[in-house]
C-alpha cells in the first residue's frame, strides 16, 4: 500500500487514527496499542502477501532472540555468542535469499561456467530496512543494552507502519519509550496539525517534483543500450535529474513517515537534512539517509575502526562500512563499485578537513554535486556495462547533442529546447533545496495558523485530485 493513494489516504490512515485514539480516550491502552499493530501488519501484507507468513515469523523469532539475550547471565560468554550469532545469521539468511540468490548464481554461471537456472525471486519490501532494525535490537541485546520490552511495545517498535517500508531506520531505544509514555496516547491537535503539514509537503515534494523527473530520467536510461553514442548533455541531465528526483522521492517518504508519527505523536527521527547543500561526501553522508548512516557507524565502522591499529584505521573502517553500503542498496556489481566510490570520496574529504584544506562554499557544493550526479548515473545503472557507457559519454565533449555536424551553440540551444520543461523543474527543485528550509527547520517554527491550514489543504487537495497517477517509491525495489 503506497502513502500516495487514495485507499491509504482516504481510508487506511484515518480509519487507524480514529479507532486508535478513540480506545485511547477510554483508556483502552493496550487494546490501542494492538489495534496499531494489527493495522500495520495488514499494510505490510498489502505489499507482498506472500512473504507476509515469513515476515511475522522473523519478527517474532527476533524477539525471543532478543528477550532471551536480555535475560541471560552475563558469565554465560559462550552461549550469549553463539544465540546472538545465530540470531544475526538468520536475519542476513532471509535477506541474502531473498535479495541475492540470483545475484551468486549469476556469477556462479560466470566464474565455473556452470547453468545453474536464475530464480527471480521477488523481493518483499522494505526487508532491507526492518532487517537493520532486527539486527541492531540482537546485538543491542547481546550488548545489554536493551530491556525485557513488553511484546506489544516491541512490536509497535517493528512494524509502526509510517517507517516500515522505507525508513527512517529507527532504533528501539528512541522508539520504545515513547511506545511506553502514556503521555503520547493522547490526542494533541498541533501534533496532528503539523503530522499533516508535514505529509502534505511529502506527498507534494513526491507526487509533483520527484514522480515527474524520476519518469523522464528512466525513460532515457531505459534507452541507453540501443545508443552507440550517448549526447553529452544528456548523460549529465539525466543523471542529475535522477539525482535531484532521489532526494525528493526519498525525502518525501521521509516527510510523510514523520508528518504520520507527529499524527500518533510519535517523533521518527530526522533522516535528510538539506544533503545537496553538502561541501564535501563526508559532510554529504552526515545529511543524506542519516539513520542508514547512524546504523552503519554504530554496528559496521565502529566494529572495524581501532585507533591505532595500521589496518584498522579510519580510512580502512570507511572503505569496509561503504562496501556494506553499497551490496545492502543492491544485488549487482554496480551498486558495489558505487559504495565503493563513495567510500574513498568521503576518504578524500576526510583528508582534506585533516590537512584543513577548504575550498569556497559554491564551488564545494558544485563539484559535490557532479559527483552524487556521476555516482548516481552508476546507482540507476542495470549494470556496469551501462554506467560505464553512460558515464563515458559525460566526457566526449565531441558530441553535445542532437546533430553532431552542426556547431555546438546550436546542439546545446536544441537540448534546451526539447527539455525545457523539465530543466525548469530540475532547477527550481535544486533552488528549493539550497535555499528554502528543511523539514526539520519547518518542524522547529512551525505553529498552527490559518496560513499552514490553508496550504494543508491546499496541498493535499492537490495531491488527491492526482492520486490517479501512482508512481512507487525508488527505494521500494531496495
Amino acid at each position: 500500500m503506497i502513502f500516495t493513494t487514495y485507499k491509504f489516504v482516504l481510508l487506511f490512515l484515518p480509519t487507524v487514527l480514529v479507532v486508535y485514539y478513540v480506545f485511547n480516550h477510554f483508556k483502552w491502552f493496550s487494546l490501542s496499542k494492538f489495534w496499531l499493530i494489527i493495522a500495520s501488519f495488514f499494510f505490510y501484507s498489502q505489499g507482498t502477501p506472500d512473504f507476509f507468513p515469513f515476515f511475522m515469523g522473523s519478527v517474532f523469532a527476533n524477539y525471543m532472540v532478543g528477550i532471551t539475550l536480555s535475560r541471560m547471565n552475563p558469565e554465560q560468554k559462550v552461549q550469549r555468542k553463539i544465540l546472538c550469532t545465530l540470531g544475526i545469521l538468520g536475519n542476513v539468511a532471509l535477506l541474502g535469499y531473498y535479495k541475492y540468490t540470483d545475484f551468486f548464481i549469476e556469477n556462479a554461471n560466470a566464474i565455473f561456467g556452470t547453468d545453474f537456472t536464475l530464480q527471480h525471486i521477488i523481493l518483499p519490501i522494505g526487508i532491507s530496512f526492518f532487517t537493520f532494525q532486527l539486527i541492531a535490537y540482537i546485538v543491542d541485546s547481546y550488548r545489554g543494552l536493551t530491556k525485557d520490552y513488553n511484546i506489544l511495545d516491541y512490536l509497535l517498535f517493528i512494524t509502526f507502519f509510517p517507517q516500515l517500508i522505507v525508513g527512517p531506520i529507527v532504533h528501539h531505544s528512541e522508539m520504545v519509550c515513547q511506545f511506553e509514555n502514556e503521555d503520547n496516547l493522547r490526542l494533541k491537535p498541533e501534533n496532528l496539525s503539523f503530522g499533516l503539514f508535514l505529509f502534505a509537503i511529502g506527498a507534494a515534494k513526491k507526487m509533483f517534483l520527484a514522480d515527474t523527473m524520476s519518469t523522464d530520467a528512466q525513460l532515457f536510461f531505459d534507452g541507453v543500450d540501443s545508443l552507440k553514442k550517448i549526447p553529452m548533455l544528456s548523460s549529465w541531465y539525466y543523471s542529475l535529474e535522477y539525482a535531484v528526483a532521489y532526494y525528493f522521492d526519498l525525502s518525501g517518504y521521509a516527510d510523510m513517515a514523520i508528518g504520520m508519527g507527529w499524527m500518533f505523536n510519535i517523533k521518527i527521527p530526522e533522516n535528510f537534512n538539506s544533503p545537496l547543500k553538502a561541501r564535501d561526501f563526508q559532510d554529504y553522508w552526515k545529511r543524506w539517509h542519516m539513520t542508514l548512516s547512524r546504523f552503519l557507524g554504530d554496528y559496521i565502522f565502529r566494529n572495524v575502526y581501532r585507533k591505532g591499529v595500521k589496518y584498522r584505521n579510519y580510512y580502512v573502517a570507511t572503505m569496509v562500512t561503504f562496501f556494506v553500503s553499497g551490496f545492502w542498496h543492491g544485488s549487482g556489481w554496480n551498486f558495489v563499485v558505487w559504495g565503493i566510490i563513495n567510500g574513498a570520496l568521503v576518504c578524500i574529504a576526510s583528508w582534506m578537513n585533516r590537512k584543513k584544506i577548504h575550498i569556497p562554499v559554491v564551488p564545494a557544493v558544485f563539484f559535490t554535486l557532479v559527483f552524487v550526479t556521476i555516482t548516481r548515473a552508476l546507482f540507476v545503472s542495470t549494470d556496469l556495462t551501462q554506467a560505464w557507457h553512460v558515464i563515458r559519454s559525460m566526457f566526449n565533449i565531441s558530441y553535445l547533442y542532437g546533430n553532431a555536424d552542426v556547431s555546438r551553440w546550436v546542439q546545446i540551444g536544441t537540448f534546451f529546447s526539447d527539455n525545457l520543461h523539465n530543466i525548469i523543474m530540475v532547477a527550481c527543485s535544486l533552488l528549493w533545496s539550497w535555499f528554502l528550509p528543511n523539514s526539520t527547520q519547518i518542524a522547529s517554527t512551525f505553529r498552527r495558523t490559518r496560513i499552514s491550514v490553508v496550504l494543508t489543504i491546499v496541498l493535499l487537495g492537490a495531491c488527491i485530485l492526482n492520486m490517479d497517477k501512482v508512481v512507487q517509491f525508488l527505494y521500494f525495489q531496495f
